[in-house]
Formats: structure tokens, C-alpha cells, sequence
């Protein structure tokens, strides 16, 4: 019996005219080409309440995001729980506030993940620093060989 390939959504966080918290955008940017047919992508500058309602379709959500802190190997790869935010404003909100929103709105509840690769610098510029873009390929290296495998199986 062949395994269901699960529907996959991955939103990549950013903004490219920020320095490294372009990171999200530029992930997707570099695995999109090799990115199965059960897979779709949306670039995000920030995680809004309606994409709760998208990620509702699928039956896992990946989020990939540049982060301040240093993870050792450069990015973390970590389950993302639902949970309500106590932000007052439903402008920018963060991975697990969407997955409670799915699950509390919409009753769906997908697997969700988050991918957050290591930043240094957000000043506004155009370009990564050396040490982004070195987590950044370490990262769409994890990404290629264990987790496009895992999900696929």
C-alpha cells in the first residue's frame, strides 16, 4: 500500500530589505525548485489571523524564520505547538498563535513545525551576513536530507 503524501505548506517570514531577516524568503527562494508537487509556498513579511484559514487546507505547516538568538547549529528545527498569544493587536502574530487559531476557528489541527535559522544583523540593507548565509545553507542542508524524506514517507 502506498503511503498518503501529505499536503505540506511552508510560509517563509521576512524581509529582504532588513539584512538577515530576509532568511525566510531566501529559504524558500533556494528549495522551492526542488520542493515535491504536494508541497506549496507563501512569502510573509509577518504571520496574519487569515493565515489560519490557509493553513486549514493542509495537513502539515512548516514556518521558517530568521531568529536573534544563536542556535547551535546555526537553525532550530522544533514542533510548533498550538497556543493562544496574549499580544493585544492581530496585526503580526507568531507560528503558534496561527496553529490556535486554525485549531480554535476552523477545528483543524496540522502537524506544524518550525524552522528558525540564526541572524546577526537587521539593519536596513539588502544582503545576508556571512554568518546568516552560512546557517542558512546549513539549514536548507537539514531541511533536503531529513525532513523532505521524513515528510514524504
Amino acid at each position: 500500500m502506498k503511503n498518503k503524501r501529505f499536503k505540506t505548506i511552508i510560509f517563509g517570514i521576512g524581509n529582504e530589505g532588513r539584512e538577515d531577516d530576509g532568511l525566510g524568503w531566501l529559504f524558500l527562494d533556494k528549495v522551492k525548485k526542488s520542493l515535491p508537487d504536494n508541497f506549496d509556498i507563501e512569502y510573509r513579511y509577518q504571520l496574519q489571523v487569515e493565515d489560519a484559514e490557509i493553513s486549514r487546507h493542509y495537513d502539515r505547516v512548516i514556518f521558517i524564520d530568521a531568529h536573534i538568538k544563536k542556535f547551535d547549529k546555526g537553525f532550530i528545527w522544533k514542533i510548533c505547538p498550538s497556543k493562544p498569544s496574549d499580544a493585544y493587536t492581530s496585526h503580526e502574530l507568531n507560528a503558534e498563535t496561527i496553529m490556535y487559531f486554525c485549531q480554535t476557528i476552523y477545528n483543524k489541527t496540522p502537524q506544524a513545525y518550525i524552522l528558525g535559522i540564526s541572524g546577526k544583523s537587521y539593519e536596513l540593507s539588502i544582503g545576508l551576513t556571512d554568518i546568516a548565509s552560512r546557517n542558512l545553507e546549513n539549514a536548507i542542508r537539514f531541511f533536503e536530507n531529513k525532513i523532505l524524506n521524513l515528510v514524504n514517507q
